[in-house]
């Protein structure tokens, strides 16, 4: 680990307290290898046990992965079968060291709809970090962004017509408290990897105002010099939420 710069960082109190990344290109850093997608996956895990490792360190409170989206279901069977397995594998694995790092797994997502087994392991890594203070790990599991924000839709009209409410005004603050993320800030930065430029149907409502950051690094190759470069060009914009530069600075 680059003490160094990750030093040079915290001192810089500029860093993102919420982190969100589409890890693309697993595919195509096998296929660049002549080897099957499900060697690209499997190396992928690799990076996000490092990028977990130095979202700890350096206090980052929400790390949000895309890892699985409800699209991926129409995939290859085999590749599919391929990816819950490996999930499993993963969560078996890493879970002991998670819980010492202090990391409180959540999930984004339909997780009734996964397989038993995949679910029954999410399950219990939930179950096994809910007291962990630390960095807080979303895994969007079975995701789209459009159902969240349907189903966010359909419990609020649920409750009003339960008579829950009765002032049926719906704020922003209100519609968030629906959402899988409901409670946790917004993003503060998006990561895709792969040179892809697109947020394919990945967190629609929370990112309206996130800071966006393209890399054409496949993710299987983005470790900790390609996220700090990340951080870095994170820390050289200038966030105005609508306002211009002189309103900051009054």
């Amino acid at each position: 680990m680059d003490e160094d710069r990750i030093n040079t960082l915290l001192k810089s109190n500029n860093i993102p307290k919420h982190i969100a990344i589409i890890m693309d290109g697993n595919g195509r850093w096998a296929k660049q290898r002549n080897l099957p997608r499900i060697a690209g996956h499997n190396e992928g895990i690799n990076s996000v046990r490092e990028i977990v490792r130095i979202s700890s360190r350096l206090n980052i409170e929400v790390l949000t992965l895309y890892t699985f989206s409800s699209e991926n279901w129409r995939r290859p069977r085999t590749e599919v079968s391929a990816l819950m397995h490996l999930l499993v594998r993963t969560i078996r694995q890493e879970i002991n060291e998670l819980i010492k790092q202090n990391v409180q797994i959540r999930v984004l997502g339909k997780i009734e709809d996964l397989p038993p087994l995949p679910r029954k392991e999410i399950n219990e890594a939930m179950r096994k970090t809910k007291t962990n203070t630390g960095l807080i790990l979303n895994l969007a599991i079975n995701y789209s962004s459009r159902y969240e924000i349907i189903r966010a839709i359909q419990m609020i009209m649920e409750e009003i017509s339960s008579g829950k409410y009765t002032n049926t005004i719906i704020t922003e603050e209100r519609f968030s408290q629906y959402l899988y993320t409901a409670g946790l800030r917004d993003p503060d930065l998006l990561i895709r990897t792969s040179g892809e430029c697109r947020i394919s149907n990945f967190l629609l409502w929370q990112l309206a105002y996130t800071e966006i950051y393209f890399t054409k690094t496949l993710w299987p190759d983005f470790r900790e010099k390609e996220f700090l470069d990340a951080i870095d060009n994170y820390q050289q914009r200038e966030r105005r939420f609508g306002l211009v530069s002189e309103q900051l600075r009054e």
